[in-house]
């Protein structure tokens, strides 16, 4: 593995910083300093950074976070913070949030460093269902229910929506399930039939809900049985 990889696998460290650092010589390598960014290292390399030893995590990491209004789900975003400014775990920068959501919309998201096991949940193929409660600027129309289960043709879209079950919970009020992860799918789909979403919280992915102990901005590791449903 190359010495700047190692670094940012270890740690928050982008590409371009890791390479810079190794370069002005704070690295060693058994003991040596090493200037060189693509400088192989092996399993069996002790590598010091500031002092520090550092070793790369064993095995794989799944995290459920209740995501607050305010964040943006991506590693890097220059207007607004982040969810992993909510995560304090060693090398963050190996994790990636598990579909998104939108920068006012709250609830469950995964954060994981397993690009297979995320691609399980996010792969149209799979048609992993997302259910959200949402809030609506107007009453829900009589018939919204049997257009969603029909699917209904967004702008810009050539294909209708893949059928959606939508439970009806007051006026203005309702829990949709979906089986896709179309871009602001959810808003559109009410856009669709004449109304406005003004408040939108997802409940759960798949078989996995959102823990009810966790209050906004908290999150926890999964359990192996969480982590198996997908």
């Amino acid at each position: 593995m190359r010495l700047d990889k190692f670094l940012c696998d270890c740690s928050d460290l982008t590409r371009s910083l890791a390479g810079k650092l190794i370069r002005q010589g704070e690295v060693k390598v058994d003991g040596i300093v090493v200037k060189q960014p693509a400088f192989h290292i092996t399993e069996q390399s002790l590598v010091e950074f500031d002092g520090i030893e550092l070793t790369l995590s064993q095995g794989n990491r799944y995290f459920m976070l209740h995501k607050p209004q305010g964040y943006v789900c991506s590693n890097d975003d220059p207007d607004h913070p982040t969810v992993f400014f909510l995560l304090d775990e060693p090398g963050m920068g190996r994790l990636h949030v598990v579909g998104r959501l939108d920068l006012d919309t709250t609830g469950l998201v995964l954060i994981t460093d397993d690009g297979q096991w995320s691609h399980r949940i996010t792969s149209p193929r799979h048609e992993c269902a997302k259910t959200y409660r949402v809030w609506l600027a107007d009453p829900i129309a009589p018939g919204t229910a049997e257009l969603f289960a029909e699917g209904v043709l967004l702008r810009s879209e050539k294909e209708k929506t893949r059928p959606a079950q939508l439970e009806i919970l007051g006026e203005c009020e309702a829990r949709l399930t979906i089986h896709e992860g179309k871009y602001h799918q959810v808003k559109r789909m009410f856009a669709a039939v004449g109304n406005k979403v003004i408040g939108l919280h997802r409940e759960q992915i798949g078989a996995l809900a959102l823990d009810e102990a966790l209050e906004p901005g908290e999150y926890r590791e999964l359990s192996a049985a969480e982590v198996a449903l997908f």
